[in-house]
Formats: C-alpha cells, structure tokens, sequence
C-alpha cells in the first residue's frame, strides 16, 4: 500500500489520460455531491419544519364541542353544550394516563379598532386565557419575568405576559414593561412576563396577550365554561385510548349518548406528527436511493475504464508476469489504481457539495419564509459516504483485475 513505486506508476497512468481520468472521475464526484446535496437540504427542510411546530407537544389532542346527534335521557338532539372547569379536575383524577389537560379560551377582542391601550399608545392583539399546563403543550420562551402560575388562576389575578410585537407597539426602546400596567377593555392588567412563542400554532403568534383563564371567565362574564381544551400523555401512554377515556368521561358528565360520537370534535396531533416524521425518514430514504444511483452509475464508469485500462497494458501486465511478479501485485496494483481515482473523485465532490449546503444555509439565514433552515451535512453521512466509496472502488477493480489475471503471460507477451 505504502510502495512509492506503485503509487508513482498510478499517478502516471492517471496523467497518461487526462481528459479520460477527469470524465470518469467525475461520474463519481457528482454521485457524491449529489447525494451530499440533498441530504444536507433535506435535513435544513426537516429544521425548518420543526422550527414551525415549534416545541408543540407531539402526544396530544385537541378537543371542542359539538351538537349532539342524539337524544339521550329526555334531552333533544341537536342540542348545543360547553366544558366547565370542574371537567378538567374530573379528567386528571380519572384518567390517570393524561399528563396535562388545559383549556384554551380565545376573549373578545372589542368591537372598536383597538382594544389595548397605555396613555397616548394605542393596539389591537389577541387575547387568550392561558395556565402553567398550557404552557407545557404549546410552550414559549419567557424572555423576561414569568408566565402565568396556578396562585394567578386561584386567586383570578389581574396579570398578563405579552409577545413582542406588543412590547415594540406599546413600549419604547428603552421601556422596561414588566411591572407596568396595560388597560384591556378597560380593566388594568399588569405585565408580570414577555414571551415568545415558539411556533405560529394553536393560534399563537408575537401580538398576543395572555391572562389565567379563569381571570378571563369572570370579566368576560362566562362563568366557568369553556369550549376548547388540549390534552397529553404521559410517556408510553397511547392517545388514542386517553381520546376514548375523555369521551367517555365527559359523555357521562354531560348526559350524551355513549353512541354519539359526533357530540365531541377531536383531533389527535400525534397522528399528524407521526405522519410528518414518517414523511421525513421517507425523504431521506428517497434522497439516498437517487444519490446511490448517480454513485453506482459513476462506479460502473469506472469500472468500465479500469478494464480498457487493462487493455491497454496487457502486454506490461505479461511482462510483469514472466519476470516473476505474483498474481497478487498484479491484483492490488489494478484495485488500488480504482480505489484512488473512486476516492479522490469522491473527496472532492463531498467537499464541494458541503460548500453548496453551508451556501445555501448563508443565503437562507434570517428568512422566516424560506423552505431550509440551518442545513448541515452529518459528519456520519461524510464518513459513510468515503467508506462506500472505498468499497465501491474496490469492486470497480476487482473485475477487471480478475480479467488481467485471467490472460497467460505467453499470450500478453505476444498482444499487440
């Protein structure tokens, strides 16, 4: 391997041909860069998916009321009903695979243009009531100060958190909010955090301001009821069997039919993330099957050259032969020459496809409408992508090295 005399007879057949050394190497550099290519951007689409789910709870369900479609003990069908507070202690104390359930109320934005203001500042955001669970299930990132705890939702505080737009529109540069007051609809709040949301699902985005819900239920004047909640699972635990739990739970509480399944709307976010991942791992399948191909068909060029190659040297190969020259150098010499060139090409087309992937991470950088975020190429997918190489390589030899072998020295001798 280490014969300075192999390596310089290598490099001067490689220089022999030069137009023919390029045009083969190449089918295989661009097997490499293509394969590189994609599944570096494949991985910047995966982030940039995953950056809009944001943190959002990958075992949970969504539910909302509906109208029932039956009647059931002397109540009419089509008759309309709403979740109370009472409902979620009922879900945790029951249901013991659930790991947070929480309510998710949207208030009523006023019916004039602005419905936030502070002194001469003047804004329009949405308003939702929150709790410590909800925070678990759609997460944000608290920025500054805190987010609304169960003492907030016991005691009904008057306490909201709010994203950032709402901290550029009502507050200057160098404005501290936390600790400050923001009339909503007339009734003072003070601002106990600033988050950011974490995704733009569930309604979330930065114009948002959240109280506890229960605050929200008694100035808006709605008792404890409420028509949406989401729900998790624990670790291990199914969501489709806490969806048949909570039906059958509420079922009871709110005299509906067992048989009426259309009396409550749900939607099961695991399915869909499972669908998403599957979708992911289904790409990246599909991106190594194509650079696989454009490899193989580089290797099969090489190949190719390496038996003209032989050809063209028979006569050295039978003169190599009859001056005593063991079958096995005669092998190694053939299979190291594929080898180099498969990786040589190779190298190079791996590092020009990591340039392509790091150029279009640059060109993306602090787009929030762009299809790839940070795409990188693995440092495992490098080093797989050089070890096929070399077997590759090795293959792309060994055939025509098994036909050099095959030829009787006599005969090379005499080849013209």
């Amino acid at each position: 391997m280490f014969d300075l005399d192999k390596w310089q007879e290598i490099t001067s057949a490689l220089k022999k041909n030069k137009l023919r050394t390029a045009l083969t190497g190449s089918g295989v550099m661009f097997g490499i860069l293509i394969l590189v290519t994609l599944l570096g951007l494949g991985m910047g689409f995966q982030n940039r998916m995953k950056s809009n789910l944001g943190n959002l709870a990958t075992n949970s369900t969504i539910f909302w009321t509906e109208k029932t479609t039956k009647p059931y003990k002397g109540l009419p069908r089509n008759r309309s009903f709403q979740f109370d507070n009472t409902d979620l202690i009922a879900m945790k104390r029951s249901i013991p695979e659930i790991e947070d359930v929480a309510p998710q109320i949207n208030a009523w934005s006023g019916s004039a243009n602005y419905n936030t203001f502070k002194k001469e500042k003047k804004g329009n955001f949405k308003i939702k009531g929150t709790s410590p669970e909800m925070n678990r299930v759609v997460p944000v990132d608290v920025l500054t100060g805190r987010f609304i705890n169960e003492n907030d939702l016991k005691e009904m505080r008057k306490v909201i958190t709010i994203g950032p737009r709402v901290v550029e529109l009502m507050f200057e540069d160098d404005e501290e909010p936390l600790g400050q007051y923001l009339k909503i609809n007339g009734i003072f709040f003070q601002i106990v955090g600033t988050v950011k949301p974490l995704s733009r699902n569930m309604g979330m985005s930065d114009d948002i301001v959240q109280m506890p819900y229960t605050t929200l239920q008694k100035i808006y004047n709605r008792g404890e009821k409420f028509n949406v909640f989401m729900a998790t699972a624990k670790v291990g635990e199914s969501v489709e069997d806490i969806e048949d739990n909570i039906i059958s739970l509420l079922s009871r509480r709110h005299k509906i039919s067992p048989n009426d399944k259309e009396a409550f709307g749900h939607f099961n976010l695991a399915k869909i993330f499972k669908k998403i991942f599957g979708l992911f791992n289904s790409i990246g399948f599909l991106f190594w099957v194509i650079g696989f191909g454009v490899l193989i068909t580089g290797i099969i060029g090489v190949s190719n050259i390496m038996h003209v190659v032989v050809k063209e040297r028979t006569r050295e190969i039978g003169v190599k032969r009859a001056i005593g020259a063991r079958p096995l150098s005669i092998v190694s010499q053939i299979v190291t020459e594929a080898v180099f060139l498969t990786t040589f090409a190779g190298f190079w087309g791996l590092v020009i496809g990591v340039l392509i992937v790091e150029a279009a991470g640059k060109m993306t950088a602090g787009d929030p409408n762009a299809m790839i975020l940070n795409p990188y190429v693995d440092i495992k997918v490098a080093f797989v992508a050089l070890g096929v190489l070399v077997v590759f390589g090795c293959f792309a030899g060994l055939l025509p090295a098994q036909r050099a072998m095959k030829i009787k020295p006599v005969d090379a001798l005499r080849y013209e």
